[in-house]
C-alpha cells in the first residue's frame, strides 16, 4: 500500500533527484547567455536543458508532494545565488600575470549575474507557481489523469518562469520585437517539450511511487513557499 502522508522516513532517489534539479538549473544559466535560430523561432541556449527541470518538479511534486518540492525549490534558489556572486567575484578579481583572457572571460560571462538574477525571479516564480498548481488539480482529481496536471501545470510555471526571465535578463540590450519573439518561442518550445516527454514523466513517476511505496497527497498543505519544514501545516 502507497503512503499517501508526510511520514518523517528515508526514501531511495528524493536527494539524487534534487542534486539532479539543482545542476540542471546551473547549467541552464551558462548556456542562456546564448541565443540560438531553429527556423524562423529565436531561443536561449538554456531553453535545451532547462525544460527538464520542470520535468523534475513534476515528479517531486506527484511522488513526494508540495512540502519537500518546496525545500528543492529552494535549494535551486540558494544556488543560483551563489553562482551568480561567485561569478561577480572572478570577474573583480585581477587577472594573473600573463593571462590574457579576462576580455573574454567577461564578455562571456559578464551577463551571468544579470542572467542569473533573471533566473533566481522567474524560476522561484515558476517553479512554484508550477508545483502549486499540479498539487492542487491532484487533489481536484482525485489522482486521476497525470497527464492533465503535468501539462497543465507547465503550462502556467513555464508561462510565468519565461516571460519573467526573457524580461528581466534582457530588457534594454535586445529590441522589443526581438523579447517579444524570445518569450513567444520559448514559451512554446517548453510546452511542447513537456507533452512530448509525458510517457518518460508517467514511466518515472510510477517507478517511483512503487519503489518508494509513496504518493503523497498534499490535503491540508500550507503552500505558504517560505516554509520550509516538512511538519508543518
Amino acid at each position: 500500500m502507497l503512503d499517501t502522508t508526510y511520514k518523517n522516513r528515508e526514501y531511495k532517489y528524493f536527494t539524487l533527484l534534487g542534486g539532479l534539479f539543482v545542476a540542471i538549473l546551473l547549467i541552464s544559466n551558462i548556456a542562456a547567455q546564448k541565443l540560438i535560430a531553429v527556423g524562423p523561432f529565436v531561443f536561449t541556449g538554456g531553453v535545451i536543458l532547462f525544460p527538464i527541470s520542470y520535468i523534475f518538479g513534476d515528479v517531486l511534486t506527484e511522488v513526494y508532494g508540495y512540502k519537500r518540492s518546496r525545500q528543492i525549490i529552494w535549494a535551486g534558489f540558494i544556488g543560483n545565488a551563489i553562482l551568480a556572486v561567485f561569478v561577480w567575484i572572478l570577474i573583480e578579481l585581477k587577472p594573473a600575470p600573463g593571462w590574457q583572457l579576462q576580455e573574454p572571460f567577461e564578455k562571456i560571462l559578464g551577463l551571468v549575474p544579470r542572467i542569473v538574477l533573471a533566473s533566481i525571479i522567474a524560476y522561484w516564480a515558476g517553479e512554484f507557481s508550477n508545483s502549486f498548481t499540479l498539487a492542487k488539480i491532484k487533489i481536484w482529481m482525485s489522482g486521476k489523469r497525470l497527464w492533465i496536471r503535468t501539462i497543465g501545470s507547465t503550462v502556467v510555471g513555464e508561462f510565468v518562469d519565461t516571460m519573467l526571465f526573457v524580461v528581466i535578463a534582457f530588457y534594454g540590450i535586445f529590441p522589443g520585437s526581438l523579447l517579444v519573439k524570445t518569450i513567444f518561442s520559448g514559451y512554446i518550445f517548453k510546452v511542447l517539450y513537456e507533452i512530448l516527454a509525458t510517457p518518460l514523466t508517467y514511466l518515472l513517476v510510477n517507478k517511483l511511487k512503487r519503489v518508494e511505496e509513496l504518493d503523497v497527497y498534499d490535503k491540508g498543505t500550507n503552500f505558504n513557499p517560505f516554509i520550509l519544514k516538512i511538519n508543518s501545516k
